[in-house]
């Protein structure tokens, strides 16, 4: 049986090393977005580069027990109290392209959307106006932007002066904004969320475009494991119980 092939880790009876880099001092002297930038790009990240990642990672970490993947975590750990794998891996299930994930279909979009305004010579307001303009046509969604509690979402500013201050901002944080500008004209005000401005700038990390979920999965576990704890430590088991209203037949023989 050929064995498994990976550029990742590799251990001995002594050793572990993450990318070819010893994991004890990997230990003493890198961060754990340094370690993430490691695992996905097999590079220590520059400081700047680690300031921003480090942000992601604070900006996704939670954001109220009502939101998707904290709540499907609370309710499997107030029903399973044995289990805080079940609830964490419960409101890892619950990040989808709806909730959380929208960051990898961006970083498509923004990628896509650059390599067409280099290849046809046209400005990045002009490829984005006409992704726009391919997503509504098709009825669709573009993904980065609108959040259901936020009329302006007060982390993206944060993440896209740390990368102008950082000397980061580029291509996808232009396109990004474009985007949120097209959508304007159109008569939509619909402001760029989270997941949006993450992309963007992991665009400009040179991340791959997966890597819009992943991010937002390894930051938002640590909120879920609060959520979870608190769960435990302040309400009984299944204290859970979700309204519901029946609108079907009513009570009827079975002839």
């Amino acid at each position: 049986m050929e064995p498994w092939r990976t550029a990742i880790a590799n251990s001995d009876e002594t050793n572990i090393w993450i990318r070819g880099y010893d994991i004890a001092s990997l230990m003493r002297k890198a961060t754990f977005a340094d370690l993430v930038f490691v695992l996905h790009q097999s590079r220590l990240p520059t400081p700047k580069e680690r300031a921003l990642l480090d942000a992601i990672l604070v900006a996704v970490a939670d954001h109220g027990a009502g939101a998707p993947s904290c709540a499907a975590a609370r309710l499997a750990a107030s029903g399973n109290r044995e289990s805080v794998s079940a609830a964490v891996a419960a409101g890892v299930l619950a990040i989808g392209n709806e909730h959380g994930g929208a960051g990898a279909d961006c970083m498509a979009m923004i990628a896509a959307g650059v390599e067409r305004a280099q290849r046809e010579k046209i400005s990045i307001a002009d490829a984005a106006k006409r992704a726009v303009d391919a997503a509504l046509a098709a009825n669709q969604r573009v993904p980065g932007l609108g959040h259901r509690v936020h009329t302006k979402d007060p982390r993206v500013d944060v993440l896209f002066a740390m990368a102008r201050d950082a000397g980061l901002a580029g291509d996808g944080i232009a396109f990004t904004r474009a985007l949120e500008d097209a959508l304007h004209a159109r008569g939509k005000s619909i402001p760029i969320n989270v997941d949006g401005a993450l992309a963007a700038v992991l665009h400009e990390l040179g991340f791959a475009p997966a890597a819009g979920k992943f991010i937002f999965i390894i930051g938002r576990v640590a909120g879920l494991t609060a959520e979870i704890a608190e769960e435990h430590a302040r309400e009984q088991p299944m204290r859970i119980r979700i309204p519901v209203a029946y609108d079907g037949v009513p009570p009827r023989p079975l002839e």
